[in-house]
């Protein structure tokens, strides 16, 4: 037996994987390091910006700017940008009085004042004003149109009728839209709810639920919210992070939400995307650092589930030393038990989009056609010692195990002869690259 270990908080799990097994590889991000100055860097970014002029030459004669930053959810560095983004507006002549900051927090939930405050910095907080936006208060947004792909545009109004948008975010691996980033603050960080649900909708197709990490050219999601978000007829100037895995920022890009996005993106797959040579029988997946609760910890099985073989199993280990966290998807029980589901999945998968149930948002129901899709693909494990049986319950598109020897003994079983495996230790942050 080869023993190997999974970190688990501050310490660690040890498995023992048969002899007779062979690991194909151990999926880790690259170790790029942050820069020892991310305002620094902020500055030097925003003096070459692609494919725009300076944020401070596009700012001159503007009256009205609306600041938009993503939410609490994400781990941009905000308060680190933030300083000199304002210098550079102020360069072009605009007041503070004239920037209103609107966080992005599409269907999350709002952010109080003291969060708002602890994210863009407490001297700005006192100095700007900030609105909250609500994705079902139609009387605060303003329709833009339709996109090529039927996605109605509601767009917060403060950012609709504003002269220029700032936009300050972060580009990581993303299950839906390849990345984060680029115009993802508009749609749908400040969109409508009947926006957010049709553009959602549009990946919950067998061939692109699991877009994490892919070309953007081939993500009908992607380019929809892009084309929704090049509604606006004012200029959009985005500030995006490209963070490590310790969540230091490696570099900024700014410009153009196109060029500047897609430069970002180039860096981010280099550090999260991991190659191996085929798909496993069996994936080994921790879901640290990203293990705060099961909403989070997920993350771990869709970023890997790429590297499962049909018909494969995959064992995921969540912390989740926060419970359960904000996840519709476990506070509604499906009216029917895990055999039955898994035999009308097909049936269901077509009406997913369409389904209107209390307590379930619209990532809920991509979530819920994602589990769909997995449950089709193979098994997978789920060791979480701190969810309780009802959730389990709630889940039945996946097993929990009381331990990791229980899981280990349910693979040697299904895998009793030779098989392939691939381990991610870091999987929350990580995705395959299989060939």
């Amino acid at each position: 037996m080869a023993k190997i270990s999974l970190p688990w908080g501050e310490s660690e799990n040890t498995l023992e994987i048969p002899e007779r097994w062979q690991v194909l590889a151990s999926l880790e991000p690259a170790a790029l390091p942050g820069t020892a100055d991310p305002i620094a860097e902020a500055q030097t970014a925003l003096q070459s910006p692609a494919g725009s002029a300076r944020l401070s030459q596009v700012a001159q004669g503007r009256r009205k700017i609306a600041l938009v930053i993503d939410d609490g959810s994400r781990p941009t560095p905000v308060a680190r940008l933030f300083p000199a983004v304002i210098a550079e507006l102020q360069a072009g002549g605009v007041a503070l009085e004239q920037i209103t900051v609107v966080p992005a927090y599409g269907v999350h939930r709002p952010m109080q004042d003291e969060e708002v405050a602890a994210r863009i910095g407490q001297q700005w907080f006192e100095k700007l004003h900030w609105e909250s936006h609500d994705c079902d208060d139609h009387q605060r947004m303003h329709n833009l149109g339709t996109t090529s792909r039927g996605t109605p545009v509601w767009i917060n109004k403060t950012v609709a009728e504003a002269d220029l948008v700032v936009s300050i975010g972060c580009i990581e691996p993303h299950i839906i839209a390849s990345f984060g980033g680029g115009y993802k603050n508009i749609i749908p960080g400040v969109a409508g709810r009947e926006t957010i649900a049709h553009n959602h909708a549009i990946n919950c197709k067998p061939n692109t639920f699991n877009m994490v990490g892919q070309p953007i050219e081939n993500n009908p999601m992607r380019l929809d919210l892009e084309e929704g978000a090049a509604m606006l007829p004012m200029p959009v100037f985005i500030i995006n992070a490209v963070l490590n895995s310790k969540l230091e920022v490696v570099k900024v890009v700014c410009g153009d939400p196109l060029q500047a996005h897609r430069a970002g993106c180039q860096i981010s797959a280099r550090i999260y995307g991991a190659k191996a040579p085929r798909m496993a029988d069996l994936v080994i997946a921790a879901s640290h650092p990203m293990d705060q609760d099961l909403r989070q910890g997920v993350k771990a099985l869709a970023n890997m589930i790429r590297a499962m073989k049909p018909g494969g199993m995959m064992i995921v280990t969540i912390r989740a030393e926060e419970g359960v966290g904000v996840f519709g998807l476990a506070n509604k029980k499906l009216p029917v038990g895990k055999k039955l589901l898994k035999i009308l999945a097909p049936l269901l998968l077509p009406l997913v989009p369409k389904l209107k149930l209390s307590g379930m948002g619209e990532e809920d129901k991509f979530f819920l056609y994602f589990a769909l899709q997995t449950m089709l693909r193979g098994k997978v494990y789920l060791y979480a010692p701190t969810i309780p049986q009802e959730i389990h319950e709630r889940l039945p598109f996946v097993e929990f195990v009381d331990s990791l020897e229980e899981a280990m003994r349910i693979a040697e079983q299904r895998f009793p002869g030779a098989a392939d495996v691939i381990l991610a230790p870091h999987a929350g942050m990580t995705y395959p690259i299989i060939g």
